[in-house]
């Protein structure tokens, strides 16, 4: 894909070629949703989906599978070993909603995990009480449940039955019903509030706006190319509510760190959109990796630099010490490493790029538990 010339950020429309010749319309079904129609092979292939490595499975394969292509093996060894306890009427349905709820794939979890201790260490200038910090860590994994829970609802029959590393998933599978999805959702948006109810009033007056983020975020794909942005907002609201808990206020600080994560989220995130860019054309899916197009490293290496200018304004206006520093200078090394991971856009190679994320906000909080312990 190349990109216009009048806007760099926009994907160059295809010369329109001659209408192909009539055929027969083809039909792909999911088990438990009615025939529909196949979505449309594209008239034109982008260098970058020519550059990927052809999807390992087809969606037909995968629907067979237990677990989705990109579950982590030690997770689903995890999975299984849980559900081996359970009677034997009640596996197949409890591990479905694991799957459903991505325990089988940690990753989404940790990066949420990091930006909300980031918020917490900075609110509370040392270590962060333990009661909250129990609290946010337990309302990360639940609310990360949760939004993983809203999104497969959101894309099961029109994105990921048609995706080969999704085709797995249980809604896309058929494994799981709306009204299960969304039972689930609804149990977990209540377990979370539950957890909302142990901090103050300001805390829990933002618990609603980060429960609607995260409901509204899934839909957003289909009506934009900006979803990652959205999806930022829905990560990064844990940080507004972190400093409300600990200092019953939201400082500059505060929005500093919450844009900054929005920065970082839009990073992790277009590198896993790049991993499934060719078939998301196809389907008709919007995206930063679409939007971005061939301009795609360029613009990621200006939002990773910007991240790490934030990182260090942040550091500096909370008057931390050298060790954050040494923390935002190793994020930034890791940001190159995932540039020259992203050079080829293989499929690996980006999702190795996208969970390499992972260390950077490791980085990033450790050099802050040792910066605030020198205070």
């Amino acid at each position: 894909m190349t990109t216009s010339a009048t806007s760099p950020l926009q994907p160059r429309t295809p010369t329109p070629a001659a209408p192909p010749a009539p055929t027969a319309p083809s039909v792909a079904t999911t088990p438990g949703s009615a025939a529909r129609e196949k979505p449309a092979e594209p008239d034109f292939v982008p260098s970058f989906a020519r550059n990927s490595t052809p999807a390992p499975a087809t969606p037909q394969r995968a629907r067979n599978q237990a677990h989705p292509a990109d579950a982590t093996p030690r997770s689903t060894r995890i999975i299984e070993w849980l559900c081996s306890y359970l009677p034997p009427s009640q596996r197949d349905r409890v591990r479905n909603y694991l799957v459903l709820m991505r325990l089988d794939r940690p990753i989404g979890a940790l990066l949420l995990l990091w930006p909300t201790w980031w918020a917490l260490w900075f609110a509370a200038k040392d270590f962060p009480p333990p009661g909250l910090l129990l609290i946010f860590t337990l309302g990360v994994f639940v609310m990360r449940s949760a939004g993983c829970v809203i999104n497969d609802y959101a894309d099961h029959d029109w994105l990921d039955a048609h995706v080969a590393r999704t085709a797995a998933r249980p809604m896309a599978a058929g494994r799981v019903g709306k009204k299960e999805a969304l039972a689930l959702f609804a149990g977990l948006l209540v377990f979370a509030f539950v957890l909302v109810l142990f901090t103050n009033a300001l805390t829990i007056k933002l618990a609603f706006v980060g429960a609607a983020l995260a409901a509204i975020y899934p839909f957003t794909k289909r009506v934009t190319h900006l979803a990652q942005v959205v999806l930022g907002a829905a990560f990064g609201w844990s940080i507004p509510m972190a400093f409300a808990a600990v200092g019953n206020s939201l400082p500059a600080l505060c929005w500093l760190l919450f844009l900054a994560n929005i920065l970082y989220s839009v990073i992790y995130d277009t590198q896993y959109a790049m991993v499934d860019r060719d078939e998301d054309l196809r389907v008709g899916a919007k995206s930063t990796a679409i939007l971005f197009g061939e301009a795609d490293r360029a613009i990621l290496g200006v939002l990773m630099a910007t991240f790490v200018l934030a990182m260090t304004l942040a550091g500096t206006r909370a008057g931390l010490h050298w060790p954050w520093f040494i923390g935002v200078a190793g994020a930034a090394g890791l940001f190159a490493y995932q540039q020259w991971l992203l050079r080829e856009r293989g499929r690996e190679q980006c999702f190795a790029a996208f969970r390499n994320n992972n260390w950077v906000g490791f980085a990033l909080w450790l050099g802050l538990l040792f910066a605030v312990a020198l205070r």
